[in-house]
Parts: C-alpha cells; structure tokens; sequence
C-alpha cells in the first residue's frame, strides 16, 4: 500500500483521512500546513499528497507548485481535498501541478477510489 502525506489544518479533518486511509491499509503522515508538509515531503518521501487548500504559512496551491520543484516530486501524485469549488481555484490547482480536486465534506469509497486510480 501507499505512504500517504494528509496536509489540513484542521485536526479533526486530518484524522478522518487517516483514519479512512489507515483502514484501506495506506501508512499516513500528517502535517498541519503547507510550510510542515513541505519539510515532511523532502525529508521522507511519500507516494501521494492529499492536501488542503486554505491553510495558515503556506496554503495547498502553493505547497502543489513547491513540491513540483523537486525531481522526486515531479510525477508523484498531488490530490487538492478542499471546500474551495469554483473554477477559478481549480484551474490554478492544475496550473499548479495538481493532479486531481476533490471537494468537501468527502465520501470515504470515492476518496479511496480516486486514490486507487491515480496511484495506477
């Protein structure tokens, strides 16, 4: 299975992805905001990010053009879990490196499926 990197400020949100991903056999690491996440990401490597948009230090469009600056981040999956909708936000998303968006409140099997799907 997948070591998954959940960024959200929000702890209550962090703990159902882990919880959703920890269930499904994925290993999770948790981080608070884009600026946490993106020392994580370099330091242990993972094979996905599901990351918030609207975080304190460093939101999650910034972290997704950040993380696309490393060679062993340019191909690794970026999934955006965001109470953001609008077209504007999720053109700058995939402006940004994003390689899917995913809207809140989340549906745990589609969360998982999509995480399935990206991961080949």
């Amino acid at each position: 299975m997948a070591n998954i990197l959940a960024v959200d400020d929000s702890a209550s949100m962090r703990q159902m992805v882990a919880f959703t991903l920890k269930s499904a056999g994925h290993t999770v690491e948790e981080a608070v905001d884009g600026s946490e996440a993106f020392e994580v990401a370099k330091a242990k490597g993972v094979d996905l990010v599901l990351t918030d948009v609207n975080m304190p230090n460093m939101d999650g469009i910034t972290l997704t053009r950040n993380l696309r600056t490393l060679p062993n981040y340019k191909f690794t999956p970026i999934l955006v879990l965001t109470t953001e909708s609008s077209s504007e936000k999720k053109k700058e998303g995939k402006a940004a490196g994003a390689t899917g968006w995913l809207v809140k409140p989340f549906n745990p099997d589609q969360l998982l499926s999509t995480i399935k799907r990206v991961l080949g």
